[in-house]
């Protein structure tokens, strides 16, 4: 082949329409995630743009929505302890999984329903 993929840009998640300020205050208050402006060609599709590291999420509008309960982006963390303590202090359960043997890891939902697993 004389191509190669090199990288995941970004991730997309869905919520209905109208909650956008929802996912901001999930994914940047909560999750600290930094908050980008969309293209102006996208922005009345309404959703919103998170930043992390080099890559991005974006939560797009679906309408009919239904959550992602079983697909989901996963996130290597620093201060892998550190955040479950917070997201437990912000009232956000936490599923733990140990059927991969050496690695840990949890699941969460977002406001919208949506799985979204952290790894240490």
């Amino acid at each position: 082949m004389t191509f190669s993929i090199l990288q995941i840009d970004h991730v997309q998640v869905a919520a209905p329409a109208g909650q956008e300020e929802m996912a901001i205050a999930f994914y940047a208050g909560v999750l600290g995630m930094k908050v980008i402006e969309k293209p102006a060609v996208l922005k009345a599709r309404g959703g919103a743009w998170f930043e992390f590291g080099n890559q991005q999420l974006h939560v797009g509008v679906e309408e009919p929505f239904s959550p992602a309960k079983k697909a989901h982006p996963a996130f290597r963390v620093a201060g892998y302890v550190e955040m479950k303590t917070h997201l437990r202090a912000n009232k956000i359960e936490i599923r733990e999984d140990d059927s991969i043997h050496g690695v840990e890891r949890f699941f969460i939902f977002d406001p919208f329903g949506n799985r979204l697993e952290f790894l240490k």
